[in-house]
């Protein structure tokens, strides 16, 4: 029986995929296999010695402490792309919000209420929509920064829409490239995109390389009126420079997901409460995406989206199968390999991955090594967590 603990509410479609008969899943379990979370922040000192994987309904891991973890030899799993369709409408919604003078057009509206004859009101609005003009999003440019799961689906949907589409993106994977539409032009710096795009939209993931990545320099590139949406990270941008150039009319709005006191009560901001992944499908999504990851990890081994361990996965060639997180230094391996021939235990198959300073290996043997042999391995320099999974 796996145990889960879960911090939050985790979606139940998501849950579900526990089957009871193998799983318990509650947040009162206080050896845990396994944790699944969303927004708590994570300690390390919650982390004990019988949890062999964390699981993250989402695609940041900014609430985990991940550096522990690898450290603990436990894996940290994310749903990278879960929630892209969600935050890539409210990009949309963004986009249209600052083009359009549809909240000051509500707001004002709003404003009308001691008005009691319906023909007074057609005519008063007739002769005060001229003050609410607005801009079609159509023919623009806009300029995506970051072109994974997130980014690649906003640039398809903004040239769906019949928007010029430019990206940036200084680490984009081979998998990413074959996802992007070709009609994406790719620039080779950041403010040549900013000097291009009518909008810009960034989705990158929070990292001492993009912490405050748009800055006074960046800014000072961006084309005259720029709107900049932020549903990425609230460090990406360094808030001091986007203010001044809100003030200076460099840039005509901000769009962003991370409100602070210094942005409230602009006419040039736009700040939406954290929602960008808030959609009950996007929260299913995610559960999903993680519950399937920690269940094949449990049971197999195998690893799929960890922010922290190499994607690692084996086909099963036998009944006994050894899970084994290390330091990614030398010999360690052969000696494991060593410990197990010296048993007479023969190796049906595996497979060995390394990812910076840590290296994970599936080990497919055939049969129960003894406590001895299994001690032994564990005793191994460079040796972290074994788990043996039958």
């Amino acid at each position: 029986m796996h145990k889960v603990r879960t911090y939050n509410a985790i979606s139940v479609e998501g849950l579900n995929r526990f089957p009871r008969e193998d799983y318990e899943v509650a947040s009162e379990i206080s050896t845990p296999d396994a944790i699944m979370l969303r927004s708590h922040v994570l300690k390390a000192d919650d982390i004990g010695d019988t949890v062999a994987a964390i699981g993250r309904a989402g695609a940041g891991t900014n609430n985990v402490p991940v550096a522990a973890c690898t450290e603990k030899g436990v894996p940290v799993f994310n749903a990278p792309g879960a929630n892209a369709n969600a935050v890539k409408e409210l990009v949309l919604t963004g986009m249209l919000l600052s083009s359009r003078g549809i909240t000051n057009g509500i707001n004002y509206v709003n404003t009308l209420t001691d008005m009691t004859d319906d023909a007074k009101m057609a005519k008063l609005l007739e002769a005060e929509k001229k003050n609410f003009k607005g801009g079609e999003i159509q023919g623009k440019t806009l300029g995506v920064v970051g072109l994974g799961a997130i980014g690649s689906m906003v640039a398809e949907m903004a040239l769906m829409l019949g928007m010029n589409v430019v990206g940036f993106d200084p680490a984009l994977s081979v998998d990413a490239a074959w996802r992007l539409p070709s009609e994406v032009k790719r620039m080779e710096n950041l403010q040549s995109l900013f000097a291009k795009a009518d909008f810009v939209t960034l989705h990158l993931p929070m990292l001492d390389a993009t912490r405050h990545l748009v800055n006074k320099d960046v800014l000072a590139c961006a084309k005259e009126g720029c709107r900049l949406l932020n549903f990425a990270r609230e460090g990406i941008v360094d808030q001091a420079a986007v203010i001044d150039a809100l003030d200076s009319g460099k840039l005509q709005r901000f769009i962003t997901d991370f409100p602070t006191p210094a942005l409230l009560n602009r006419d040039d901001v736009i700040a939406m409460p954290h929602i960008g992944a808030s959609t009950a499908e996007a929260e299913d999504n995610c559960a999903i995406m993680v519950v399937d990851q920690l269940k094949d990890f449990l049971v197999n081994g195998n690893i799929k989206n960890s922010v922290n361990f190499p994607a690692t996965e084996l086909d099963r060639q036998s009944d006994v199968r050894l899970a084994i997180s290390n330091s990614n230094v030398p010999k360690t391996l052969s000696n494991i390999l060593g410990l197990l021939a010296d048993a007479n235990i023969n190796v049906a198959d595996m497979i060995n991955k390394s990812r910076d300073e840590i290296a994970y290996n599936l080990i497919d043997i055939s049969e129960m090594p003894s406590d001895d042999v299994l001690e032994k391995i564990r005793a191994t320099e460079g040796v972290i967590k074994l788990r043996v999974l039958a």
